[in-house]
């Protein structure tokens, strides 16, 4: 459980899905998928609670809400070549906002996330310290870090560490 601050919160639990395949497979899943693929490298799209992040040429973080069905996803993938991985009890969302976020993250993120360099919508796979985590920009001044449960508490209070200094 986080202690209470007003620039670091847990996110409500989502359904996140890991698709991988070969360009085929984001033509078929576009189908039943809104807001569908980004083709622009490391962005994320999103539409109605949905949400895709480009995480390789061939893989996309797939986000929605706490149990969404997505058995329309699944139809469209039927017939295609690809692997779809349900990995909501994996990861935990965190939100790092206000006008100091990207300085935070930065204490232990090796990315340059000046607005210039990580703008709006940008996504990637990176590490936080020690930790493996997806990060994305989704305002100026707010990110998503999708981390591993078994990491929330070392990244938080990283955070939190760097954050007093």
């Amino acid at each position: 459980m986080l202690e209470s601050n007003d620039w670091l919160r847990e996110l409500p639990p989502a359904t996140r899905l890991i698709l991988q395949g070969a360009p085929d497979a984001f033509t078929a899943a576009a189908r039943a998928w809104s807001p569908g693929f980004s083709a622009t490298a490391c962005r994320a799209t999103g539409s109605g609670g949905r949400n895709s992040l480009w995480l390789g040429p061939d893989e996309y973080l797939l986000m929605a809400p706490a149990n969404a069905d997505y058995s329309d996803l699944q139809a469209a993938l039927h017939d295609v070549p690809h692997s779809l991985v349900d990995v909501s009890h994996r990861q935990v969302g965190l939100e790092v906002s206000g006008a100091h976020c990207a300085e935070r993250l930065s204490g232990g993120c090796p990315l340059d996330l000046d607005l210039s360099r990580f703008p709006i919508g940008m996504c990637t796979r990176t590490v936080l310290a020690k930790a493996d985590v997806v990060l994305w920009r989704t305002r100026s001044d707010a990110f998503h870090l999708e981390v591993w449960r078994s990491f929330v508490d070392y990244t938080t209070q990283l955070l939190l560490e760097i954050a007093r200094c």
